[in-house]
Formats: C-alpha cells, sequence, structure tokens
C-alpha cells in the first residue's frame, strides 16, 4: 500500500498504524526497488538506517528486500538519527535513506532520502520513485546484500573533530529527547563533555510524554522547568529524528532559532570573514543584520531541508539555518544536524563568562507571532484570499507560498511541506502592528471555523 498524499516535496510521511494506514511494508518493499531502480544501483550500494518510531525495523527490513531484489548491496546502519544518516552518507559517500517521519506523530513514518556525500534529491527524482514505486519491476539477474555496521563512534569523532571543546568550563545541561533518537546519541556525544540531565531518553516511538516536535511551545515546557530547577546552564530539546535542536537559556527562556542562527553565523564568520549564510524566506531579519554586520552575506532559500542543502552547496555556503532550528554546516557535508549545532553552542557559551541569554541580547528583536498552523480544505483559495485583503499594503512574493514584506514588517502564508496544514507567520517591529497583521490574516485563514 502506497497512498498518494505519502509523497511530500521533499520526502514521505504517512501513517503505518491505526484505522486509516497509508503505507505498509509492502509499500515500503515497492519504494526500495524503485529507489535503486531511479538511482541505478544493481551492483552498486546505499546506506539504510531507521529511527525508533513504530515499524521502523519492519519497514527498512522490507525496504531493503525491494532493493536488493534489484540488485543493490544494501550497508545496514540499523537505529540511527537522521544527522548519523547523513554522516553514513557523507563518510561512506553513498547514497542514503533514512526511514523516519521526523516530528510527526507516533502513528507516522516515512522515507528520508539523499544522494552520495548527504547530498538533497531533488522533487523530479522523488516523483521518478513515487511512479516507479507504484509498478511491479523486475528482478536482477543476482540479487543484493546486505551488511550490517555500527557507525556511532565515527560519527561522535567527527562531531568532535568540528568543534573546538578543549578547555571549555563546566556546564550543567538539560537535555530532553522527547524519547526520540537523542536519546541514543546524547550519552555518546554530549556524556563526556558536560554534565547532562536527560529527560526522555529512553527510545520509544509512540512518544509518552510528549511530542517529539519542539516548534510545539507546550514541548518544551518540561525542559524549561527542568533548566529552573536544576540551576542549569542550558537546555537542549531535539525533535524526533534528532536533526534539529532547541536551546533553552539558563532562565527558561526559549532562545529563538533566528538567534542561535545569528550566534553561530557570527562564529563561522569570524573563522572566514566574508562568507555567505544560507537563511530560509522566513528567518526573521535579525539574521541577515547580524550576518552583514559581521561582515558576512545572505542567501535567502524557500523552506526545508532540500531546498536549503542545494542553497548550501550552489554558493559553497560555511552555515545555514532555519526557524524551524534546522542547522546546516558546510562541514557536515552541507546537511542539518541539531546534535553539531548543540555542540557550537555549546563551545560558545563554554569560552565565555557570560551566559546564554547574555550572548543573545545583543542581537536587534522583533516581535513574532510564532508558527501558526491550520488545517484548511483550499489552502491555495485561502492564500489568494490573504494576498487580497493585503493588496497594496506591501510588496508581494510567491516564491515560497505568499510574502508581503515592507521594511518594517512581513507576514508569510504557505503550504507545510510534510503536513496537511496552512502555515502562518507574522514579524514586525512593535506588538501591536503584528498582533493587528496576525488577526487580519488569521480571519481569512480560520474562517471556515
Amino acid at each position: 500500500m502506497l497512498k498518494p498524499q505519502i509523497f511530500k516535496p521533499g520526502d514521505i510521511r504517512g501513517m503505518v498504524v491505526g484505522d486509516e494506514i497509508e503505507w505498509d511494508t509492502d509499500g515500503a518493499e515497492h519504494l526500495g526497488a524503485a529507489f535503486a531502480k531511479v538511482f541505478d544501483l544493481e551492483g552498486k550500494t546505499f546506506v539504510l538506517g531507521h529511527d525508533m518510531r513504530q515499524l521502523g525495523p519492519e519497514l527498512s527490513a522490507a525496504f531493503a528486500e525491494g532493493a536488493m531484489r534489484l540488485g543493490a548491496h544494501v550497508i545496514f546502519v540499523s537505529l540511527v538519527s537522521t544527522d548519523e544518516l547523513w554522516y553514513c552518507s557523507g563518510v561512506l559517500d553513498l547514497p542514503g535513506v533514512q526511514i523516519t517521519a521526523s516530528h510527526n506523530p507516533g502513528e507516522y513514518n516515512g522515507v528520508k532520502f539523499c544522494r552520495s556525500q548527504a547530498r538533497p534529491i531533488t522533487p523530479a527524482l522523488l516523483e521518478e520513485i513515487h511512479k516507479l514505486a507504484l509498478e511491479d519491476l523486475p528482478s536482477a539477474d543476482r540479487k543484493g546484500t546486505l551488511t550490517r555496521r555500527d557507525m556511532l563512534s565515527g560519527y561522535v569523532d567527527h562531531l568532535h573533530s568540528l568543534v573546538d571543546l578543549d578547555g571549555i568550563k563546566p556546564m550543567k545541561v538539560v537535555v530532553d529527547a522527547g524519547n526520540g533518537m537523542a536519546g541514543l546519541t546524547t550519552p555518546a556525544v554530549l556524556g563526556p563533555l558536560v554534565e547532562v540531565i536527560g529527560l526522555y531518553l529512553d527510545l520509544d516511538g509512540t512518544f509518552p510524554n510528549h511530542l517529539a516536535n519542539p516548534l510545539i511551545p507546550e514541548n518544551l515546557r518540561d525542559a524549561q522547568a527542568a533548566v529552573i530547577a536544576s540551576e542549569a546552564d542550558l537546555g537542549l530539546v531535539f525533535d524526533g529524528d534528532a536533526d534539529r535542536c532547541f536551546i533553552i537559556d539558563e532562565q527558561g527562556q526559549v532562545v529563538s532559532p533566528a538567534a542561535v542562527t545569528a550566534l553561530i553565523a557570527q562564529q563561522a564568520l569570524a573563522k572566514e570573514p566574508g562568507g555567505t549564510i544560507v537563511i530560509n524566506s522566513i528567518t526573521s531579519r535579525a539574521v541577515a543584520e547580524a550576518v552583514r554586520k559581521a561582515g558576512g552575506k545572505t542567501v535567502v532559500s524557500p523552506v526545508g531541508h532540500s531546498f536549503m542543502k542545494a542553497k548550501m552547496a550552489e554558493h559553497n555556503a560555511v552555515f545555514g539555518g532555519e526557524h524551524s532550528a534546522h542547522y546546516y554546516f558546510r562541514d557536515f557535508w552541507g546537511a542539518d544536524t541539531g546534535m553539531l549545532a548543540a555542540l557550537n553552542v555549546l563551545g560558545i557559551l563554554g569560552r565565555t563568562d557570560k551566559t546564554m541569554s547574555e550572548l543573545t541580547s545583543g542581537l536587534k528583536q522583533y516581535v513574532v507571532s510564532g508558527e501558526l498552523n491550520t488545517q484548511v480544505s483550499d489552502p491555495k483559495a485561502i492564500m489568494a484570499e490573504v494576498e487580497e485583503i493585503f493588496d497594496g499594503m506591501g510588496q508581494v512574493d510567491h516564491s515560497d507560498g505568499l510574502m508581503i514584506s515592507t521594511p518594517h514588517w512581513w507576514v508569510s502564508v504557505r503550504m507545510s511541506n510534510t503536513e496537511p496544514l496552512l502555515r502562518l507567520n507574522v514579524e514586525a517591529e512593535d506588538q501591536q502592528t503584528m498582533e493587528e497583521l496576525r488577526d487580519r490574516a488569521l480571519a481569512v485563514i480560520r474562517k471556515e471555523y
């Protein structure tokens, strides 16, 4: 089973348990065969892993079987975070596949693909996989093989080699893994460096404590409380597959991903003056201002890891950051990694007498709405209505959904790449303007309710 709605612009996500199953192991086998065909893998090798989600082992085994039937050889790295899979693809110079649905609820699973060196696949390649997965592809003359390999120690060593952490001050760090893959990688990566206070480090794809989606404020509250209670220097909250990381300061306040992007960008530009930083279309203007002040330049990408990776490669960018706390590093094959972002922040914080809140206090502050999500029946029609009510108020851009902007504020409405939602983001120089713009847009978006 492979229902068409599971194919998103950059990956695959759909329900695998419950009353409305959208794909299953038979579908996974077909996907494996289609992937091997599209990537011309007969007699060649790719790397395959899965996270702790429900049916991860079964779906990855079926995917491998389909690919081997087409003659592909599989290096199976088993239980890994998504950024560890990117590491495997990069260091082995092989295409990669990760069975994961990232931050989606526990009923979901999915697939992320990459070309060798962790390079993103294109929407056209994904469409070709979709097309061929609906067919019964003939088997190759010789079946491929499967080899198991543990890559965790190499992943840890590589991350440690990218950040100078010698001589950092002692720190106490709360880590909320949300029962996701950071529960596996945190003890190995952070354990030797800082005192870790762990929350929900046990791997459990049903997410019994809270959803592993740090974009939702309520999913950050346990870490915020733990930082205050333990008088920690920092809190780290990861999403399910651990390619994203949110930061909590010593006061229990959420550090905006824009501030984290600016902080790491400034450090990167100190090492590479004039370098390029990639941001997405709804990243706060504060980041571009900080980059410009540090002597760098910014390139804007549509939202989404595939687009960001492509821009990173196109411009040889040293670093990139998204509003959703995806952080991309040239030294990590241009791919996103929450754990390397955490190490960079720890490295910066560990070499100063300042607190985390003091480090980010110099960044110009804008008032933001946060991401407001609404399920609507006709997203394109709603976006057109939003554009109409803002007619003549600002410059209009359709390169990534709908963006209406002036020198003092912007409003973004775009369809989610991964969920059936319309996403609204608003930024302004003051609270009143932000609220007026937000409410004006929401009146149209949520009129069905």
